[in-house]
């Protein structure tokens, strides 16, 4: 077998109009901030942005989309542009007044400043394995305990789950799920990038614990590539393969696109707004 194709060209997937600044399109505000006051994950600080869109209304409770890695999806000039996104969709009526918070994971913690999973090239001081691949309620319950009251002092946040979403790419795809497969009563639905369903904390059994459990309220997204990692802790294609495969076995409402794409955000950028019209539908 020819080896992979780790560095593609991002140019091989294109953003199209929805992912572009359009004339006449309101523009939601972004702000950033600081959350050092954690006791979920005592002696961390991360930032986070929050995005609010023009049409939202404080009398009447905004739907949530949490995105791991923080400035990777909220970047207006990135390669991702959530929010740019979020604008287009948002004005067209493809997605409902949806509050946006990008959320980075924390410096890190002296519990894991030894841990070799928690080093990435990209992250070198953060707890970022420890806090995404985990397989717990902890990210979970620092969200609903800790991120969504705060931004809720602002912002009025539904607390309907259908009316929540949670995104994330690699590390972060993973997250994304385990919080709904932890808290389906909190958020019910899904996307992940590139997810790893690997194991770096455990993540390769999703698969067959999907197979297993009583079915949940989860709506899922999935985005994979045929160019994906392939090391010491999985395959990621077929991460992502057997997920879907087990979703579809469980009779989830899932979509699983899969692009000839590297373990990186191009394909997933490129069509996320068509994965936001089919999660928000």
């Amino acid at each position: 077998m020819e080896d992979r194709e780790y560095f593609r060209n991002p140019g091989d997937y294109a953003l199209g109009a929805d992912s572009q600044v359009q004339e006449g399109v309101p523009k939601g505000t972004l702000t950033k901030h600081v959350w050092d006051n954690s006791q979920i994950y005592p002696g961390t600080t991360r930032d986070y942005w929050v995005y609010a869109p023009a049409q939202y209304d404080a009398s009447k409770p905004a739907c949530v989309m949490v995105f791991q890695d923080g400035w990777t999806y909220a970047d207006p000039d990135g390669l991702v542009r959530a929010p740019v996104v979020f604008d287009n969709l948002i004005h067209k009526g493809d997605m409902p007044v949806t509050i946006g918070i990008f959320i980075y994971p924390g410096k890190e913690s002296e519990e894991f400043e030894n841990d070799p999973r928690s080093h990435y090239e990209k992250y070198p001081e953060s707890q970022r394995a420890a806090e995404y691949d985990v397989l717990s309620d902890r990210y979970a319950r620092f969200l609903l305990e800790e991120i969504l009251p705060e931004v809720g002092r602002e912002y009025n946040l539904s607390e309907n789950p259908d009316e929540r979403a949670i995104c994330g790419g690699s590390s972060g795809g993973i997250c994304s799920w385990t919080v709904a497969w932890e808290r389906p009563d909190a958020f019910r639905k899904v996307m992940s990038h590139v997810g790893s369903f690997a194991d770096i904390y455990g993540g390769h059994v999703y698969p067959f614990l999907i197979r297993k459990s009583e079915k949940k309220p989860i709506r899922v997204f999935l985005q994979a590539g045929t160019n994906d990692l392939d090391c010491v802790w999985g395959d990621w294609e077929l991460g992502n393969r057997q997920m879907a495969s087990a979703l579809r076995f469980k009779g989830y409402d899932y979509n699983f696109v899969i692009g000839d794409a590297n373990h990186g955000f191009q394909h997933g950028a490129s069509i996320l707004p068509d994965s936001l019209r089919w999660l928000w539908r």
